[in-house]
């Protein structure tokens, strides 16, 4: 519809409505919800050349704006990506609904029963920049835990999410829910993002997927709680007893599997005792691909015409083919390393040393940490999640790529027979 009110009144009357329908959602059963979301991909597989003549357009305004390359590479969508947007729903319809499970029921001293039941937030509020993927995903997610959504994705994305919020409407259709339970924000004016956060009476939980300026003002500003990570400094640590061909393998992919993404990794570590071993041979890998390569002075000793990493490299997101290579005096260096520079998103340590493998697991505070394997596998999908609705690096009140229970809370539940307390 076209937004003809005023911000504040539009932003009320979403809130109002999806916490009705929040209401209605809580109590649909899981076949509902699963014919939704099976639904919801069956229309966005049959809509799939609407969607890429939508997206193209998002395409050519972005480019005329000036958008870089990382940001294009976020927003645009194609046949494998629609595929797989569908296939994220389906697998979010496959996976077990947590809403009324009810768990830890013990017989009190008392004679009552007491125990957990699992249960929506109410409303989640999305804000997310550039991959119209989140619509589709947040939907599911929010859907099936059974959550009411408002999204407010991109003014870049704008007709792509369009067209995938009538792929969602369509879904709850046909499952004969309120197409309610999931709004997508019409206007792209930036007054909705500041209404949307502070809507305590309408909206239980904000996420906000996007840049650190995004979350560092959602942050800032909101009176909802926020579940959010402000960016993705990954790291990659070679050890002295890692197997040379895994990692070089696995930090080659880490950094150039795809650079826009929060879980690619950001600088490489290396134990001095193996630097010249893997270091000439990654170089040559990252320079054939592409990839800026900046150094410490022991790394430069080695890659010698590398440019210099600064203070700051070690701190920089830079989302783009540019990675930081500091050669370290072994664990307790890269540890030291990591804590000092990390965003709490995730780490990896290739190893064949068990000891080495468990000091950096139980060492490293990280949302993902990992033992000879990629950065990138630290995402919803590839952990059996379905889908994600972002990654938290807080730790209340979910952790780590934010499923289905992540979207959930509990609550005590009491049974007794009459019991009154003496």
């Amino acid at each position: 519809m076209d937004v003809k009110v005023d911000i504040k009144t539009y932003m009320t009357q979403l809130g109002q409505q999806a916490r009705l329908a929040s209401r209605k959602l809580a109590v649909a059963s899981t076949g509902e919800k699963n014919t939704a979301l099976l639904a919801m991909a069956d229309a966005i597989v049959a809509s799939k050349a609407a969607l890429l003549k939508a997206n193209a357009i998002d395409m050519q305004d972005g480019k005329a704006k000036g958008l870089d390359e990382a940001l294009l590479d976020r927003l645009e969508l194609n046949e494998a990506r629609i595929t797989a947007m569908a296939e994220g729903l389906g697998q979010i319809a496959a996976l077990p609904d947590p809403v009324g499970e009810i768990t830890d029921m013990n017989y009190r001293p008392s004679g009552i029963q007491v125990g957990k039941m699992r249960v929506p937030l109410g409303v989640v509020g999305i804000i997310y920049e550039s991959r119209p993927n989140v619509t589709a995903d947040a939907a599911g997610l929010c859907l099936k835990s059974g959550n009411a959504a408002i999204l407010r994705g991109g003014s870049e994305a704008l007709h792509s999410n369009q067209a995938i919020a009538e792929c969602i409407r369509s879904g709850l259709s046909v499952a004969g829910l309120p197409e309610e339970v999931v709004q997508v924000i019409e206007t792209t004016d930036r007054a909705a993002v500041g209404e949307l956060i502070t809507m305590q009476d309408y909206v239980d939980v904000i996420v906000p997927r996007g840049g650190k300026g995004l979350i560092e003002r959602v942050s800032a500003e909101a009176r909802v709680p926020v579940i959010k990570h402000l960016h993705g400094v990954c790291h990659v640590y070679i050890d002295a007893r890692a197997d040379r061909q895994k990692a070089i393998d696995v930090a080659f992919n880490a950094k150039t599997q795809r650079y826009g993404t929060c879980n690619t990794m950001e600088t490489l570590l290396v134990d001095s005792a193996v630097a010249a071993d893997v270091l000439p041979e990654l170089g040559k890998m990252y320079r054939d691909k592409g990839v800026e390569l900046r150094g410490c002075e022991a790394t430069r000793a080695i890659l010698a015409d590398i440019n210099a990493a600064t203070d700051e490299d070690w701190d920089t997101e830079y989302l783009a083919p540019i990675l930081s290579i500091r050669v370290v005096a072994g664990l307790d260096e890269a540890i030291e390393h990591i804590h000092r520079h990390s965003s709490g998103h995730t780490e990896s340590i290739m190893t064949e040393d068990i000891n080495h493998a468990r000091r950096f697991m139980a060492e490293i505070d990280s949302s993902s940490v990992m033992v000879n394997a990629s950065t990138r596998f630290a995402d919803g999908f590839e952990y059996g999640l379905g889908a994600e609705i972002g990654i938290s690096t807080d730790k209340i009140h979910a952790r780590g790529p934010v499923g289905l229970e992540g979207l959930t809370s509990q609550k005590y539940i009491v049974i007794g027979d009459g019991h009154i307390r003496s």
